[in-house]
């Protein structure tokens, strides 16, 4: 599956029409970003049902200051509408794969009940 282009016009109908989304947050002149862009791009053609999302955070930088991106290559994996994973630097294939398959096992009522809890604890 190719690759979506985020901006601040598409993302929250992107987010909004889909169930599982996994984004990365890079720049052209960021090496490790570079390197990871394949890795993406080839999880991306093995995983079905994921939409992969990539957010140019020169040209989006209201979309990296909204997220407050500070460090590139930034992941985000969204599921249901919840912001579930956000972790700074690159991952070889086999560890994105990894976390793409915890990321669907994860019970989605039970993290929206826990995070309902913490809300109301604030």
């Amino acid at each position: 599956m190719s690759t979506i282009e985020l901006t601040v016009d598409n993302f929250n109908e992107v987010i909004s029409g889909s169930d599982f989304v996994i984004i990365d947050f890079w720049a052209e002149w960021c090496g490790p970003c570079r390197k990871f862009g394949p890795v993406f791009e080839r999880v991306s053609d093995k995983q079905e049902g994921v939409v992969f999302a990539k957010v140019d955070t020169e040209a989006q930088r209201e979309l990296a200051q909204a997220f407050e991106i500070t460090s590139i290559p930034t992941l985000m994996i969204v599921r249901e509408q919840v912001a579930i994973f956000r972790q700074a630097g690159a991952l070889p294939e086999a560890g994105l794969d990894d976390l793409i398959n915890q990321a669907r096992r994860l019970d989605m009522d039970e993290v929206r009940a826990s995070s309902a809890a913490a809300d109301k604890n604030q």
